[in-house]
């Protein structure tokens, strides 16, 4: 599975942003069941002007890992980001399960 999260937020917080978000990346791939994660810069659609978006895509062994982490850690990992940056940017989630060409 891909669990896809895409981020919009303000410029003036890109670069504190991305420091954290460079850590919080790491701390759920280290959770069981995650496989890596990829860090993307949005450059189509452009962002409006002042702001930034990215795009994380971390892979997963299967649906029951991502189960398991939206139960048992995303609400405590997403209020980290919300204490620190709160207000400044929006997150939308999509996830995504291959299929055999």
């Amino acid at each position: 599975a891909i669990y896809e999260v895409n981020l919009n937020l303000d410029a003036a917080i890109a670069d504190d942003y991305l420091a954290w978000l460079r850590e919080h990346i790491a701390q759920i791939c280290a959770l069981p069941g995650f496989l890596g994660a990829t860090l993307h810069l949005v450059v189509d659609p452009l962002s409006e002007p002042g702001r930034r978006a990215l795009c994380v895509q971390y892979r997963l062994r299967d649906q029951a890992a991502l189960d398991d982490y939206l139960r048992d850690h995303a609400p405590r990992l997403r209020a980290d980001g919300m204490a620190r940056f709160g207000g400044k940017f929006s997150a939308s989630r999509r996830i995504l399960h291959p299929i055999a060409n």
